[in-house]
């Protein structure tokens, strides 16, 4: 049960990154999850020839190692795709901090386990600066609370994607604690069904 998320965050202060700058659409022939790290942030990352852009923040030391992102406004817009989430999570992001992210993509991030606390803009340009400065961030889940040097701030999660990330559910898991409902129910359609041919 993950409770708490921390590590080194990375600034990516871009506003309106969409789906197809987090995973561009040429990664998503594969049948499976596996191997989608490479494709996340691929343009930014990487240059034609496929060597790192030392320029792009996750490419230097210490974002290397960065786990949480500090992202800009309405991140993850554009085209549903689930891949971006996978990729994110395969290059080991737990969190993108930020003040509004697209809605479809907020889901995709709850079903995966990718943390998405909302923030004020306030906020959010003080953690860009001490992201910028490699500081290791602390999201709480349970008090909806992030801290870092002298900031400490809350954030907004509802509840029900607050649960999901606590006790590491998704929508199979939730399905199943029903099961004997959805038996009991499809039992019943059954019956009717039976009778009415009868009939």
């Amino acid at each position: 049960m993950i409770k708490t998320i921390k590590g080194v965050a990375a600034p990516l202060p871009l506003a309106n990154v969409d789906t197809d700058v987090i995973m561009p659409k040429r990664f998503l022939i594969t049948i499976t999850r596996e191997g989608l790290a490479d494709g996340t942030f691929a343009d930014l990352r990487f240059d034609n020839a496929g060597g790192p852009r030392p320029e792009f923040i996750l490419n230097k030391t210490p974002w290397t190692k960065a786990n949480i992102l500090v992202v800009g406004d309405n991140f993850g817009c554009g085209s549903s795709r689930e891949h971006a989430v996978w990729g994110m999570r395969q290059l080991g992001i737990d969190a993108c901090i930020g003040t509004s992210f697209a809605g479809i993509f907020y889901d995709n991030a709850r079903k995966n386990g990718l943390a998405l606390p909302i923030i004020s803009p306030e906020t959010r340009d003080l953690l860009l600066q001490a992201a910028g400065n490699g500081t290791e961030i602390t999201i709480d889940l349970n008090g909806r609370r992030l801290t870092t040097g002298n900031i400490s701030a809350p954030f907004e999660m509802d509840d029900a994607t607050q649960t999901a990330l606590i006790q590491g559910r998704n929508d199979t898991l939730d399905t199943l604690e029903h099961a004997d409902a959805i038996r009991d129910y499809e039992a019943g359609l059954n019956s009717e069904m039976r009778v009415s041919v009868n009939k």
